[in-house]
């Protein structure tokens, strides 16, 4: 029973630029690393089983660059991932990316944002079904902001590794000082509210595979 379980998080570092991630299939080749294996399991059976997102889609290129955790039950002295979470560091895709038409965008709209403030993004939040409920997703929240206070320099040298492979318009990107977003869906909109997380009006709402988005924003203080 999940409510008798106990729980525990690892941690997947980013693959890097030269990594082959393939999305688990039957037949496919697979050298994901463990953890990211594991996090491909909720991945797929959240977003493109139950939510009916694109299996194409659901490995992206931020993957490469981004922080995994996994969350697992260890009952019965044997562990089995019923969690996810995904931390990209800076730089972001420009909002416009989501809400342009495709062919607009290719045009006129950098493949990054350097314009703004930089800030790390919360992504690929993820439970399986018979373990909502209990918390978890504010757990994993709550995990990976607490990692990003205390990893400040390796979230900005993330950002000077897409710099200098040409992604950038400046030399040196300017730090991350502690700025959140989520790109979270309608109906878990509270749950990031009481998270302290803030609804950016001014992004609007869009569509992402079917489903509707809004913009959240929170600050963390670094260092704790």
């Amino acid at each position: 029973m999940a409510s008798k379980s106990t729980f525990r998080t690892s941690i997947q570092p980013p693959p890097g630029p030269t990594a082959k991630l393939v999305f688990p299939s039957q037949g496919t080749p697979n050298t994901n690393p463990t953890i990211f294996n594991d996090a491909m399991i909720i991945r797929k059976h959240v977003f493109v089983d139950e939510q009916h997102c694109s299996a194409d889609a659901e490995i992206d290129s931020d993957d490469l660059r981004s922080w995994h955790w996994v969350l697992y039950e260890t009952s019965n002295e044997s562990a089995a991932p019923v969690g996810v979470i995904r931390l990209v560091p800076p730089p972001q895709t420009p909002h416009a990316h989501l809400t342009e038409p495709p062919a607009a965008v290719e045009q006129a709209v950098p493949e990054y944002d350097w314009t703004h403030e930089p800030c790390i993004k919360l992504t690929r939040v993820a439970i399986l079904p018979a373990f909502r409920g209990l918390g978890l997703g504010r757990r994993l929240v709550e995990t990976a902001l607490d990692w990003a206070a205390m990893h400040v320099a390796e979230i900005n040298e993330a950002a000077v590794q897409i710099a200098v492979r040409g992604k950038s318009p400046v030399a040196t990107p300017k730090p991350w000082q502690g700025l959140v977003l989520v790109h979270a869906q309608v109906d878990v909109e509270r749950m990031y509210a009481g998270l302290g997380f803030v609804t950016d009006e001014s992004l609007g709402r869009w569509d992402e595979e079917g489903i509707e988005h809004v913009g959240m924003f929170r600050r963390v203080i670094l260092g704790k």
